[in-house]
């Protein structure tokens, strides 16, 4: 076997392995930015639709992707069985598993919206939902041949596929669900829920950091050159930037280097150049990334001024910045390394890029939305409400739905208090 091939398939396969772990940041990042009372709710719940996301892209969403079809939807290749591609410079098990890395991720952004508030069981059917009807198909219009590959959209590790679809899905449930108990008072001022665990918040943004080297460097499908270590060096100076910047307006604006802030501009900085990692200079991956701080310090205050309760600030992490991040390209995508499409508009491709980028972001951030915000709709219609009863947020997730507290020794202690 040809040795190329094999080193392709390990790196890919290394690469897998590390967007996987990242479903173990996201567990520390949404437990440790909400409430002790939910935090065994988040981390089963996480794992457990990860599992049903699994076997659903297994069974139909690669297919869908991937498949033979049409531009807006795959025909074929649903139940994979672990053949090669035609075509594919590695293995095409290594593949598949690595595309169903990243639907999984898109899918754990999409619970973001739902956290502390949704019933279990709101989990699990839209669980199946998205990884059917909402993520396949723009996943198959920018990697699978569909109609915006066609148009020349750039999305090398996906800034719009996984991040912004999995924010429009938040952003629908967050809308359904309604603000938890006591995040606004009757006035629409908001009140700090805060989460009970920055150190687990730091330490999440850390394995995100290191996974998200799988994520954008792995997306190079090859050790040809060793370009991956150039993906690398952009995707590590934006989450270095992005977290610059965002301790730098939270200093300014709030009198104090807010410590929440600096961990979302770090997230911020990466979701805004995993669309972008492979086809910017590392100077414009800085500013990229400082960009991002920035717009997700705004973004956060911009959606809770307007009643919309984000606990872990996926719209803003993920939506804002992934929006950012695609329309980047279209500005700084330089002759040399715009494999795809065309050279932005710096770099004298002009505005036609940015608005192929622009009608990316557009059509896949309605597309999400609407889709999920009628999925979810639907769903509580006939699932009699996705929300807990108000005792059952109150007493918390982790006794309301699977009878035991992640914490028990410390929330018996609180209510003890409390009393």
């Amino acid at each position: 076997m040809d040795t190329t091939f094999l080193m392709n398939s390990l790196w890919v396969m290394v690469g897998a392995v590390l967007v996987i772990l990242m479903i173990g940041g996201f567990i520390l990042l949404e437990t440790g930015s909400t409430r002790m009372k939910n935090a065994g709710h988040i981390a089963g719940k996480t794992i457990l639709t990860f599992g049903i996301g699994s076997i659903v892209f297994w069974a139909v969403g690669y297919g869908l992707i991937f498949g033979k079809g049409n531009p807006l939807i795959g025909f074929s290749d649903f139940f994979y069985s672990g053949y090669d591609i035609d075509g594919l410079p590695l293995s095409g098990a290594v593949f598949f598993l690595f595309q169903l890395a990243f639907a999984g991720i898109s899918l754990t952004i999409a619970f973001g919206g739902f956290a502390e508030r949704a019933k279990l069981g709101a989990y699990l059917v839209f669980a199946l939902l998205f990884s059917v009807i909402v993520y396949p198909p723009i996943a198959h219009w920018i990697w699978g041949g569909g109609w915006l590959a066609e148009h020349g959209k750039q999305d090398f590790a996906g800034s719009t596929v996984v991040h912004l679809t999995g924010a429009m899905a938040a952003l629908a449930a967050t809308i359904l669900l309604k603000p938890r108990i006591g995040k606004f008072n009757k006035d629409g001022s908001a009140n700090n829920l805060a989460g009970h665990n920055q150190v687990f918040t730091a330490l999440s943004v850390l394995l995100l950091w290191v996974g998200w080297f799988g994520f954008n460097a792995g997306s190079t499908l090859s050790v040809d050159k060793a370009f991956f270590g150039f993906v690398a060096v952009n995707t590590n100076l934006a989450a270095a930037a992005g977290t610059v910047a965002a301790m730098i307006v939270s200093w300014m604006v709030l009198g104090k280097a807010d410590v929440p802030m600096m961990l979302n501009g770090a997230l911020a900085g990466l979701v805004a150049i995993t669309a972008s990692c492979a086809f910017v200079d590392t100077w414009a991956a800085v500013l990229i990334g400082f960009i991002a701080g920035i717009l997700v310090f705004y973004s956060i205050r911009f959606f809770e001024n307007r009643g919309i309760d984000d606990p872990i600030a996926a719209l803003s992490v993920h939506g804002t910045a992934g929006v950012w991040g695609t329309l980047s390209t279209g500005f700084f995508a330089t002759k040399e390394l715009a494999t795809v499409g065309k050279p932005g508009l710096f770099y004298g491709g002009g505005l036609h890029q940015l608005g192929v980028q622009a009608l990316g972001v557009f059509t896949c951030a309605a597309f999400a939305f609407i889709v999920s915000f009628i999925l979810l709709a639907l769903m509580k219609k006939f699932m009699k409400g996705l929300r807990v009863t108000e005792e059952e947020e109150i007493i918390g997730l982790d006794m309301s739905e699977h009878g035991s507290y992640g914490y028990p020794e410390l929330v018996k202690a609180e209510q003890t208090k409390a009393l």
